[in-house]
């Protein structure tokens, strides 16, 4: 290509996508191709036992059938299968137990071992592959609104990860919005990156290992918002990434789940989280709180009308007067434990505290239904949530509870009574209530439930999303926006899928109506209903 053709081609490509800044060697084009992919094996030689077996007849002892397995203990159907004809495999497969006593009633064949030997194989072995990160320079990444606010313009970072001794990465490419990039001899690529609209740009990159292959293809989505306030000193720029690639320290919960960017600035208050525990204090006259403190003694009621007590297990006037700065101090002792669950499992801190608050008024046992346990009141049907909808933590709590080789099954693939068994496990371990401990409850216990109730929530966005999907036929990023996404999750905590079914098709089925709250919480009726004041009193400005 002529060098003034290859000039003018640049610069065409630099007016299309913005204001781009190439920071490393990195020339954009429209002619890079896809990658290969990860393509790396070895071949290794493994040392094994090869017994053989034989099939015979037990009528004449007559060999029907010889094969070699590699496992102690009688050969397996699949493996005689695989060996004998069908006729012996069916016969092997159906035929009644022998009595040892009296083998002359035996029908069918038996199998004896004949031998074994020591034997070498190579099998190959698919080693680990080349990737890629992308993360943001220069930017602050603020926990509490879970987004990236940079004073400069923002840089866009591809990083390459060679997981191989004596193998780089030698080139990273990808495309920004439709255009192409290559970074070339660098396992780093950087570019400036323009505003975007509220969309987002699609972002497609991949790097190449001097290995020969190549990592697969990661997508992301970047979203870039200027705020200019007119004070050329109070530029800044709001940066949020989507990817399961992504580096940095903070993303919106559930966002990329969903891929739903926040709002632009961070979520609003209620889905925030915060920095400092005593940013989650709160001072709220719960009356069944206080009741139950006055039951368990720890507040003094007995010169206050029915010893501060009213019908519905609640406090009355007098006893809320009574137990006031108990009933504040017990409920702001799950804050520390609160803002450490947000930090490591990523779920709103504000959003934990309003749920205990609405479910149990941080009251760690049963709350007024037998079947409802902890401070955020699970369920057997919730417990199966988390379990299915959440396989991480599913791998994390099986093996605590029931064998590690069932576990590796998957939630899925378990039999139903290892499932009930599963669930009612973790129904019990958020259950903090004990006879003999003081208060009657076991806070150890309370305090281990609070990162099951984080990991159901991240449980039931999956769901959410797949519901959504499931009854509009949309993706959920085209579906709903972010806020109004954790409303429907809410939904689906408290009541259940099928009402969040309900009102998802009720709305969408309305003359297309957009999915929001205000066209969903119409539909939620009946059994449904009680979901609507739940949403409204967790999604407040303040704490229920």
């Amino acid at each position: 290509m002529p060098k003034r053709r290859w000039i003018n081609r640049f610069l065409l490509i630099l007016l299309a996508i913005g204001n781009w800044t190439i920071v490393s060697a990195a020339a954009p084009r429209a002619d890079v191709a896809p990658p290969p992919g990860p393509d790396r094996y070895s071949v290794v030689s493994v040392q094994y036992q090869s017994y053989k077996w034989e099939l015979r007849q037990w009528k004449d002892r007559k060999l029907v059938c010889s094969l070699f397995v590699e496992h102690d203990g009688k050969p397996l159907l699949k493996e005689v299968a695989q060996n004998c004809d069908a006729a012996v495999y069916r016969t092997w497969a159906s035929q009644p137990p022998c009595k040892q006593d009296d083998i002359s009633t035996c029908k069918g064949y038996y199998a004896k071992q004949k031998g074994v030997e020591d034997k070498e194989k190579e099998i190959a072995v698919q080693l680990p592959a080349a990737s890629a990160r992308i993360s943001i320079e220069g930017c602050e990444a603020v926990f509490s609104v879970a987004t990236n606010i940079c004073e400069r313009k923002p840089t866009l970072v591809i990083s390459g990860v060679e997981p191989l001794p004596n193998e780089t990465i030698v080139k990273i490419e990808g495309t920004y919005g439709g255009q192409s990039f290559s970074c070339k001899d660098a396992n780093v690529c950087k570019f400036k990156i323009p505003v975007t609209d509220d969309d987002g740009a699609d972002v497609r990159f991949w790097a190449y290992s001097s290995y020969g292959d190549s990592s697969v293809a990661y997508d992301a989505k970047v979203r870039v918002k200027k705020i200019d306030a007119g004070d050329p000193d109070q530029l800044y720029w709001y940066v949020d990434v989507l990817s399961s690639q992504w580096a940095g320290e903070v993303r919106a919960t559930c966002s990329e789940t969903w891929g739903v960017f926040p709002p632009v600035g961070g979520a609003p208050e209620w889905l925030s989280s915060s920095v400092d525990s005593a940013e989650l204090s709160s001072d709220i006259p719960y009356a069944y709180l206080a009741a139950n403190l006055i039951l368990q003694g720890i507040v003094d009621a007995s010169a206050c009308p029915d010893g501060g007590l009213s019908e519905g297990s609640v406090a009355n006037q007098c006893g809320l007067e009574k137990s006031r700065d108990a009933v504040t101090e017990w409920q702001n002792q799950f804050d520390g434990l609160i803002l450490e669950t947000s930090q490591s499992v990523n779920v709103p801190s504000r959003l934990l505290k309003n749920l205990f608050a609405r479910e149990s008024q941080f009251w760690p046992g049963v709350f007024r239904s037998s079947n409802d346990i902890g401070l955020g009141q699970l369920t057997e049907n919730g417990a199966d949530t988390t379990l299915f909808w959440n396989p991480s933590f599913f791998n994390q709590f099986c093996p605590l509870v029931t064998d590690a080789e069932a576990c590796a099954l998957g939630y899925a693939n378990l039999d139903a009574s290892q499932q009930t068994y599963l669930r009612q496990a973790l129904v019990a371990s958020v259950n903090a209530s004990c006879e003999d401990c003081p208060l009657g409850f076991d806070l150890s216990q309370a305090n281990f439930s609070v990162g099951v109730f984080a990991n159901t929530l991240l449980a039931n966005c999956e769901q959410t999303a797949q519901v959504i999907y499931n009854y509009t036929g949309k993706a959920v990023s085209d579906a709903a926006s972010y806020e109004d996404l954790w409303k429907f999750t809410l939904v689906n905590y408290n009541a259940g899928g099928g009402c969040l079914a309900e009102g998802v098709s009720g709305a969408n089925g309305t003359n297309g109506l957009p999915l929001t709250w205000k066209t969903v919480a119409p539909h939620l009726i009946g059994a449904c209903s009680g979901a609507v004041d739940y949403v409204n009193d967790i999604s407040a400005d303040s704490a229920p």
